[in-house]
């Protein structure tokens, strides 16, 4: 048996147009709450008892929706992204061509069939509900 993955899903994420019409919907649909306020079009819904996957809605432009993106994908949340994303590119992902801000705490992967996910560095602002 092999060693145990130090991933867990954190998150599905839902690429959307209508973001505030998501965002009252999947609020409402799981009674799930943010977990920080929304902002520029990004937010992560909540399970108020921290036992279920948390849902995130991310805003896209109609225009992305005809290049082929992804309209879900897993957030992996790991407390040891460079070794995780080191094992999963061993595994057979691939690196997502990126460019990335300083302050951002994800890596973009594409699996074998190329469909996107990301791998999240867990810190002080996500939840680690293990």
């Amino acid at each position: 048996m092999s060693e145990r993955s130090g991933l867990k899903i954190g998150s599905v994420v839902i690429d959307c147009v209508n973001f505030d019409d998501m965002l009252s919907f999947w609020q409402e649909a799981l009674h799930y709450t943010p977990r920080q306020p929304a902002q520029g079009g990004w937010v992560v819904l909540e399970d108020p008892d921290k036992r279920n996957t948390s849902v995130s809605l991310n805003q896209v432009q109609q225009s992305e929706k005809l290049l082929g993106r992804n309209w879900l994908h897993f957030d992996l949340y790991t407390k040891d992204q460079t070794g995780e994303v080191n094992r999963l590119l061993k595994l057979g992902a691939t690196r997502h061509p990126q460019e990335y801000d300083p302050e951002e705490d994800f890596v973009v992967l594409k699996d074998p069939d190329e469909n996107l996910f990301c791998v999240v560095q867990l810190g002080h602002n996500l939840s680690n509900t293990d």
